[in-house]
């Protein structure tokens, strides 16, 4: 498991705990660091195997994560999204038979909310149709197939949907049914409406080919 953060301090611990009930046989838990300047780093060192740190930006670290991990498969995880053992058992299961190209695991928002139902859903049914993961859905993929690709492209945002759409020229990805658990903090504090609005407009710039600098610069 590699977990790209930047100044997480405040969430880390939390998220890295409820990691530590997967860290027995071949499974290894990465923190990859883009230079916090808060304890981020400094937090994970006794609750990862590995913290690493690199430049900032996702696929940065998320490629130096990769470059020390020693598994034969990834599984990338936002700080944000947690892992339930229903999902990891499912994952550990298809491993099991051999022969994994990549994949993800559908969504649920923490807040249960309709509203925030419909978005969980709808972001599930727009990965199935566009066989896109987004970095919320934990990218899976084998190292065979990520190092093929030269992992993620290095570009400042939309990593996940980049990286995706090279890898479904490839092979067809699984799709977990069940559900991990993605906080909706970022929907709670930007608000609903303008947070889907931001998204679907950075998409939207992104299909034109406006820089990725340039997204990064209004998604911040």
């Amino acid at each position: 498991m590699i977990i790209p953060v930047l100044n997480e301090a405040t969430v880390i611990e939390e998220q890295l705990r409820g990691l530590q009930p997967f860290r027995d046989g071949d499974v290894e838990l990465i923190v990859a660091d883009g230079g916090s300047e808060d304890h981020t780093a400094k937090l994970a060192e006794y609750l990862a195997d590995r913290v690493v740190v690199s430049k900032p930006g996702r696929a940065h670290q998320m490629n130096r994560g990769s470059q020390v991990a020693k598994g034969e498969v990834f599984l990338f995880l936002h700080v944000d999204t947690a892992l339930s053992c229903d999902a990891f058992l499912e994952l550990q299961k298809v491993l099991a038979r051999g022969h994994f190209s990549w994949g993800w695991f559908d969504v649920r928002l923490s807040n249960t909310g309709r509203a925030y139902r419909i978005i969980g859903a709808f972001m599930n049914i727009r990965a199935r149709l566009t066989s896109v993961c987004t970095g919320d859905q934990s990218l899976i993929v084998s190292r065979q197939l990520f190092e093929r690709l030269r992992g993620f492209p290095e570009i400042s945002l939309m990593e996940d949907i980049a990286i995706s759409k090279l890898l479904r020229q490839v092979a067809k990805p699984w799709i977990c049914d069940k559900h991990v658990i993605v906080s909706a903090r970022r929907w709670e504090q930007r608000g609903l409406v303008r947070t889907i609005l931001l998204m679907w407009k950075l998409r939207f710039l992104y299909f034109l080919g406006v820089s990725t600098d340039r997204l990064a610069a209004l998604y911040h």
